[in-house]
């Protein structure tokens, strides 16, 4: 999401890409410049398009960096009201007679789960209640046996069931055990398959996508630590984002995997042939830089 004028990069990147109705995000406006150049950020006012309205945004504040070049932030806090798939213009950064462009962004903005309860029934238990005396006192008998007989079938598969866990675990000591094959190794031979079976080219971009961000989210899973498989694409990026800063563009190309595969699969989207292939090579460069081995040497490997 960064787009170069000279020695001028800009960015314009959500936190969070799918929302709830009503939930707030964060656009994170970033501009880098030389010192001594002046850069004005897109002028906001209450909506950043019609059906997202901007909460609150802060003052633009400027960071020196190391090769002494000048980074300046704002960060706007958005929200909506609307169910829909929000597609956000590229944003206008403007620095002299030059003018540039972010990226354009999208926003998904859905309902949040709903439970029908109109089928929902509440026993009468009115009936219970005008039960002759006689028959609670057999009613406690018989609970109090069924709960007798309930707690002994239960203790006997509880031990049964410690002996056998115990058991295995005294058996699996004694047996040789094999070395885990390394994180990317796997990775890369499960993106194999997937190169070679190309189902998106048969209408199932759905299945695609849901395989492809699969073996990317197990291997984020055993190489960084991070349970993506069990977290959504946003909880995963922000995760990644600071384990990824000097890596900036592989993290954007990851961002953009995750993004078009929640698209694909939550909105429906129809993906082009060109961004299908782009996903999977996304998914190599990012396995591949992200080796101990790459990472120690600086080196970036090609796919």
């Amino acid at each position: 999401m960064l787009t170069t004028i000279l020695a001028l990069v800009v960015s314009a990147a959500i936190d969070s890409t799918t929302l709830f109705i009503g939930d707030q995000t964060d656009l994170h406006l970033q501009a880098t410049c030389e010192v001594g150049e002046q850069v004005q950020f897109p002028v906001l006012d209450e909506q950043l398009i019609p059906g997202i309205e901007i909460v609150d945004k802060t003052i633009i504040d400027t960071t020196t960096l190391k090769d002494g070049r000048v980074q300046y932030n704002q960060y706007v806090t958005l929200t909506s009201f609307e169910d829909s798939l929000f597609y956000i213009e590229p944003l206008s950064f403007v620095s002299g007679d030059q003018t540039i462009q972010s990226e354009a962004l999208t926003l998904n903005v859905v309902q949040p789960f709903e439970v029908d309860t109109a089928d929902m029934a509440i026993t009468d238990i009115k009936d219970v209640y005008k039960a002759p005396i006689w028959w609670w006192g057999i009613l406690r008998w018989v609970l109090l046996a069924l709960g007798v007989v309930g707690v002994s079938v239960g203790g006997y598969y509880f031990i049964t069931y410690l002996r056998s866990r115990f058991g295995k675990r005294e058996e699996d000591a004694l047996l040789p055990t094999e070395p885990l094959r390394p994180a990317e190794e796997v990775a890369l031979e499960k993106l194999d398959v997937i190169r070679e079976q190309k189902i998106w080219q048969s209408g199932q971009q759905k299945e695609y996508h849901t395989q492809l961000t699969d073996v990317v989210r197990e291997y984020i899973a055993r190489r960084f630590g991070v349970s993506s498989t069990e977290q959504t694409s946003d909880e995963t990026l922000r995760a990644m984002r600071p384990l990824l800063s000097e890596k900036k563009e592989l993290f954007e190309q990851l961002r953009k995997m995750l993004t078009l595969a929640d698209l694909v699969k939550f909105a429906k989207w129809t993906a082009t042939p060109d961004e299908n292939e782009l996903s999977l090579r996304n998914a190599y460069t990012f396995v591949k830089e992200t080796t101990v081995e790459s990472l120690e040497d600086g080196q970036s490997p090609t796919v």
